[in-house]
């Protein structure tokens, strides 16, 4: 371990900065979610403001308390739960989506989510990490590498990407997709639960709300992570239907589009913790690749976890009255249709996605790959100046950045395919799962 960082392990936490952080975004979520009750409808800026602070504070202590929380439960049942509560408030901000029946507003925050992390997560990280070392070191980082192991995040994120194209062919989603997905999902976190342990993560890494929690023995750590857990859910669940209906109406207030609001606006801050998280470990060469996997894996949760979740709570909701009408299709289910600008969405996640995987099909990143995803991430916002110089409509322009994206997944692969060998890394991975379970007691 460097010398730096094996300083900042062994430093002291600082116990009453912790624990008023902890305090501070304990009050700040629940008096944002009283805030945000009180007000109804009545000032559509207010309730905005407080649903957002709420929703940012439970957040954050959420993924505090799910990463000390590593620290006390098996590692398996540990990898299941970290994920789990790490993505629970973009889920919910989705679930409810989906409870209405907002068919266009599901696939944007479906969308929108997995290329903000690809398109601006995946770089920043790499940028953080460079920008570190010039200014600690005086030269760059080159690559930030993932190990071997780590092939298994990449395979299953190529696979459950890929899933989209079966979306593209048939144009809905059905209450059986969402079962085979959330199926596939368990089968992830059950491969993740059984590979070796990783090396370097170590209390010392944490924040400091995240290292108090973790520090503490476990008869007072336990009450303590189920209390903040709680707080932290429980606002969660009572200001997702707010929070959605203030993204709506500050878009319609701005006069900006309700579907690119709720595409960027609703992940940027659901997921704004685990971004908090991942720049907080880029800062160093050697917790930077933990940084990176942390982004991938909470990728391949939403392509797996929070797109399987969509037609279930549509269908539920049809199923209770919530909402009626709609297609049907096998056994009378109800299914989500997906219209022609909507395809075009879907098809330029999974290219983006695509040329994701393709960039760290050496298992690393470095500035060129990382810069080339940033400026595509770039350009999709940039759709009526296309427009005018082009006359292209956004759909089109969709479809033309997703193969954009594809070819160039195509021209890395056949630039550096024989620097690439999954097969081998996959039979090692196996092999360190077999002798990890022959060593179990």
């Amino acid at each position: 371990m460097p010398e730096s960082a094996a300083a900042q392990a062994q430093a002291p936490t600082n116990k009453p900065k912790a624990m008023a952080l902890l305090a501070s975004f304990a009050a700040t979520s629940v008096a944002g979610l009283a805030a945000t009750l009180a007000l109804g409808s009545a000032r559509a800026g207010l309730v905005a403001a407080s649903a957002f602070a709420a929703t940012i504070s439970a957040a954050m202590l959420i993924s505090w308390g799910a990463e000390a929380a590593q620290f006390f439960i098996a590692q398996g049942f540990a990898v299941a739960l970290i994920a789990l509560l790490q993505v629970m408030p973009e889920f919910m901000v989705e679930a409810v989506i989906a409870w209405r029946r907002d068919i266009p507003n599901m696939f944007a925050n479906a969308t929108g989510s997995n290329r903000l992390l690809i398109g601006l997560g995946w770089p920043l990280v790499y940028f953080t990490t460079d920008l570190t070392n010039r200014f600690r070191h005086g030269r760059g980082a080159g690559e930030i590498r993932l190990r071997r192991e780590n092939v298994i995040e990449l395979s299953s994120l190529l696979v459950a990407s890929s899933y989209y194209l079966k979306f593209l062919v048939i144009g809905s989603l059905t209450v059986f997709d969402g079962v085979l997905l959330i199926a596939m999902y368990g089968a992830y976190m059950l491969v993740l639960s059984r590979l070796p342990e990783e090396e370097g993560e170590s209390k010392g890494d944490l924040l400091a709300p995240s290292r108090f929690l973790a520090e503490l023995k476990p008869r007072a750590a336990l009450p303590s992570l189920a209390a903040v857990f709680l707080v932290g859910g429980a606002v969660m669940v009572l200001v997702a239907n707010p929070f959605v209906t203030s993204l709506e109406r500050v878009a319609v207030a701005w006069g900006i589009s309700t579907f690119l609001f709720i595409q960027w606006v609703a992940p940027f801050l659901s997921e704004f913790p685990e971004k908090v998280t991942a720049f907080y470990w880029s800062r160093t060469i050697r917790l930077a690749p933990m940084a990176l996997l942390n982004l991938i894996s909470s990728v391949v949760s939403q392509y797996l976890l929070l797109v399987g979740m969509i037609p279930l709570v549509y269908g539920l909701s049809v199923f209770l009255g919530h909402v009626h009408g709609g297609p049907h299709g096998l056994f009378g289910l109800p299914i989500v249709p997906m219209s022609h600008e909507l395809a075009g969405e879907v098809f330029l996640s999974w290219a983006m996605t695509l040329y994701g995987c393709a960039l760290i099909a050496r298992l690393r990143l470095g500035m060129a790959g990382a810069l080339s995803l940033f400026v595509l991430w770039i350009v999709q916002f940039l759709p009526d100046p296309i427009h005018r110089w082009t006359g292209l409509d956004q759909p089109t322009q969709r479809y033309l950045l997703g193969g954009v994206c594809v070819a160039l997944a195509i021209a890395h692969l056949a630039r550096h395919w024989k620097e690439i060998d999954l097969r081998a890394a996959l039979k090692e991975t196996v092999r360190l799962m077999r002798h990890r379970r022959d060593q179990a007691p």
